[in-house]
């Protein structure tokens, strides 16, 4: 019963994640700038999760040595973002969720880079099916997409790496996952507030919907997929939850496919295949090498 809970839980934080297009989109359309649109979703996202916090009765005393990490991997966490809503303006929100997702190829390779992991065939092999996933999604009837958005979406799949390696640090690691979030929300939406001030300036929501959109996406697309995440890996594991993590980019497709009328062709298909293949086998193989270990 419990696997069956993770695994459940393991489906609902990978679809919340895959409903960051729904949410944002619409906000983009009206009107709002994307720095202000970033700072309500980190500032709602920090109030429920500090509610939680407070529920559960966590501890927020934190080090002005952890402070300094926990800015630093805010910066990486609003990179991520930012890069990633922008490059919907240019390209269609599946094929940017579906490049986005390649992030566990990236921190495999980072693993081997910074932390001296041994190179593995298989990850040489999933690393060149990501890449000619990327070729075919990359280029469509029209022919190749967006080069904007195609940088744009890359800059996430390397920062929200460098975010995800960062976490190993053990100070980061003896943080409640809660607490954890909540100051990296919290700090997100410091640093957004500075971008906004001397950029578009943090503009008002503009309508009732508006205000929808952005507690969907604070609290279904962060707080909710972050939650759900952090127990799926408790009751199913780490590699059953990486697996599963795969719908993200499958409901971030179909929402682009049946919400938005965005494009989808045999070569998103196949793109989404190796993609999802590439990044099974590299979560696959770092579970038997740890057990190896």
């Amino acid at each position: 019963m419990s696997k069956s809970k993770g695994i459940a839980l393991a489906l609902i934080s990978s679809g919340t994640f895959g409903l960051i297009a729904f949410f944002s989109i619409p906000l983009l359309k009206s009107g709002m700038h994307i720095p202000s649109i970033l700072f309500y979703r980190s500032l709602l996202a920090a109030a429920f999760l500090g509610i939680v916090c407070l529920i559960r009765k966590r501890n927020f005393r934190i080090s002005p040595k952890l402070a300094t990490q926990l800015l630093f991997l805010g910066l990486l966490y609003t990179m991520t973002s930012m890069g990633l809503i922008y490059s919907y303006n240019f390209i269609s929100s599946g094929v940017a969720t579906t490049i986005h997702f390649l992030y566990p190829v990236v921190v495999a390779c980072m693993m081997i880079i910074f932390y001296k992991e041994k190179l593995s065939r298989n990850l040489l092999f999933a690393a060149f099916l990501a890449l000619v996933g990327v070729a075919l999604l990359c280029w469509s009837d029209t022919g190749f997409i967006n080069t904007r958005g195609l940088l744009s979406v890359l800059m996430t799949v390397f920062t929200y790496s460098a975010y995800i390696v960062s976490l190993n640090r053990n100070s980061i690691k003896s943080l409640d996952p809660e607490v954890f979030t909540f100051y990296v929300m919290l700090f997100g939406a410091f640093i957004f507030s500075v971008f906004s001030y001397f950029t578009t300036g943090i503009e008002i929501v503009p309508n009732a919907m508006s205000w929808f959109n952005l507690i969907g996406l604070a609290l279904f697309a962060t707080v909710l997929s972050g939650l759900a995440l952090v127990s799926a890996v408790k009751y199913a594991g780490s590699t059953i939850t990486s697996i599963l993590g795969s719908m993200e980019p499958v409901v971030a497709t179909l929402v682009g496919i049946l919400h938005f009328g965005e494009p989808f062709g045999w070569n998103s298909f196949f793109g989404l295949a190796l993609v999802i293949g590439a990044v099974t086998l590299v979560i696959v193989t770092s579970k038997e090498k740890s057990l190896e270990d």
